[in-house]
């Protein structure tokens, strides 16, 4: 063998090594953004409100508009689920910027401890970077004794901003959607609680 052909091996052997760092490489990057699409893709819809998904709030706004807004209220419960669970009522007028409270009721129809978590979003789907909630049960998993029934409440207002965007200033009505499901275990989680606006009392969320 030839001082060339050795030295041709050598570099053959030093690219195919090459190549298959950059396999590894490209591998164990696409496993890193796999385990990361999902909080991502979490974190993108909080921003953006995409899909309808809401956004949380610290505290009330500061601004309230002279116009009004219908927020409707819907409720469901995942197939398997012993529970009913409905809003109070089915839909209230609020100026834009204005912080209400609503209730929904729960009721656990099984004769044993069940505890569920509620997932949700507004419909049209644009509004949701704009509708904000301050308290809701929804933040929480909820865990009903056999026969228990309770009250529930979600405080929010929807954003001022929502005038200054072409495709959501025109909407005259939001609908705001829950479903509950089953957890995977029953482990009782901490409710919050948020004054009502009709009695100053304490709501249980």
């Amino acid at each position: 063998m030839t001082s060339d052909d050795r030295i041709e091996g050598k570099g053959r052997r030093a690219s195919n090594g090459l190549i298959l760092v950059c396999c590894a490489a490209f591998v164990c990057t696409m496993v890193g953004a796999a385990f990361a699409a999902v909080p991502l893709y979490r974190i993108f819809c909080q921003v953006t409100g995409f899909a309808g998904t809401t956004q949380r709030a610290e505290a009330a706004s500061d601004v309230v508009l002279d116009k009004t807004i219908e927020v409707r209220f819907d409720a469901n419960v995942a197939n398997g689920l012993p529970w009913s669970f409905k809003p109070e009522q089915r839909s209230v007028t609020v100026k834009i910027g204005e912080t209400d409270t609503i209730f929904y009721k729960v009721k656990n129809l099984a004769d044993h401890t069940v505890t569920a978590s509620a997932v949700f979003n507004v419909t049209p789907d644009q509004t949701g970077a704009y509708f904000s909630k301050i308290a809701c049960f929804c933040f929480t998993e909820q865990t009903l004794e056999a026969g228990e029934e309770r009250e529930m409440g979600v405080t929010f207002y929807v954003d001022p901003d929502i005038v200054n965007d072409t495709d959501a200033k025109y909407v005259s009505a939001i609908t705001l959607s829950y479903t509950f499901y089953e957890a995977k275990d029953d482990t009782a989680t901490p409710v919050a609680a948020v004054p009502s606006p009709s009695d100053g009392k304490t709501g249980q969320l």
